[in-house]
């Protein structure tokens, strides 16, 4: 089923995700409707969704990015580099954006390389290495079970945040 996306101000987007105690028709519904809210955004496009982004406070989030597909539960991160730019792109941020505040990105630097133990949705446990920019997606959707927002990543960084409109991108300011 296709959910309403929460925008940054919903409180629930601060709050701390609980862990999954147990993988369960509820849980595998939650995966189908994080998959169908995800597949429709276009405008902008989505590559990532957690499940606080559509209301439900739980350690759940999915990727879909070109080959790039994860459904991950109760991530851990067990280590990570320095935070360092884009390695294909030397001195170079991503503008990272979300779909909870659409049409917004700001240029934002995140380990390039870390190392995740999950639960998938059969319930297996993974430990994976993630680098670049799949690494970037995985600290963007794991910070969003932390109750952390990209546009904290960038108030942190002194980094600034740009609407953009058509082709038209414009800085506004970070309260």
């Amino acid at each position: 089923m296709i959910r309403k996306i929460l925008p940054t101000t919903n409180p629930k987007l601060r709050t701390k995700s609980k862990p999954v105690a147990k993988i369960d028709k509820k849980i595998q519904k939650l995966i189908q409707d994080l998959k169908d809210t995800l597949s429709i955004q276009k405008d902008p496009e989505g590559i990532g969704l957690a499940a606080p982004q559509i209301g439900k406070n739980l350690r759940v989030f999915i990727a879909d990015y070109k080959n790039f597909k994860r459904v991950v539960i109760n991530p851990e991160i067990l280590s990570k580099s320095k935070a360092t730019s884009n390695l294909k792109k030397p001195n170079k941020e991503i503008m990272e954006g979300c779909l909870s505040l659409p049409n917004y990105y700001g240029p934002l630097r995140r380990s390039q390389k870390i190392t995740v133990s999950y639960l998938n949705e059969k319930g297996e446990k993974v430990t994976e290495t993630f680098t670049d920019f799949d690494a970037q997606i995985i600290l963007h959707e794991i910070d969003h079970l932390e109750g952390i927002l990209f546009v904290d990543r960038l108030l942190e960084n002194n980094k600034p945040l740009y609407q953009i409109s058509g082709d038209t991108w414009e800085e506004v300011e970070l309260i």
